[in-house]
């Protein structure tokens, strides 16, 4: 493995590369990474549903009609299709540098440094703007100060 396209929630003995956004970048990138998660959340809302319907006809497969078994066939592809979709759209944001934290209300982290530590900014669907931050490891959204410069925000690449 080249470590190329490694999921961030998992753990890795060789870390990779985690860029460091300041506040400017991350406002003027919201409007892609907005359409993204807007895919996202729709298409995970999706996906939970065929799954829900496909483990129904799975487990009577043995007596269902023929109908039935058509119908079978047809969510299978479309579980395979969404989670191909689902993919594709979190490596995007991969490759954005964004965190995808939460798929089914769309919450997104961009790494940075606060305060010498690691810390995300925290937008989540529905919300007009980055507002919100936290440490890496923590839930507690804290609201961006009106003056950001507060946060004595760092823009140094983590390895």
């Amino acid at each position: 493995m080249n470590g190329e396209n490694r999921d961030r929630t998992s753990s890795s003995l060789t870390p990779r590369y985690r860029p460091s956004f300041d506040l400017n970048t991350v406002r003027r990138m919201l409007p892609l990474i907005r359409r993204i998660v807007e895919d996202i959340v729709h298409d995970s809302a999706e996906l939970r549903k065929f799954q829900f319907e496909q483990e129904g006809l799975d487990r009577n497969k043995i007596s269902l009609s023929w109908p039935e078994r058509q119908r079978r066939y047809y969510v299978h592809g479309e579980v395979t299709r969404l989670q191909g979709r689902l993919d594709e759209e979190r490596r995007e944001l991969d490759d954005l540098g964004a965190v995808l934290f939460n798929p089914a209300v769309g919450s997104v982290g961009f790494p940075t440094t606060i305060y010498g530590r690691p810390a995300y900014f925290d937008w989540q669907l529905g919300e007009e703007v980055v507002a919100f931050w936290h440490y890496d490891g923590e839930s507690i959204r804290r609201p961006i100060p009106s003056s950001p410069g507060e946060l004595l925000l760092q823009t140094v690449a983590s390895a």
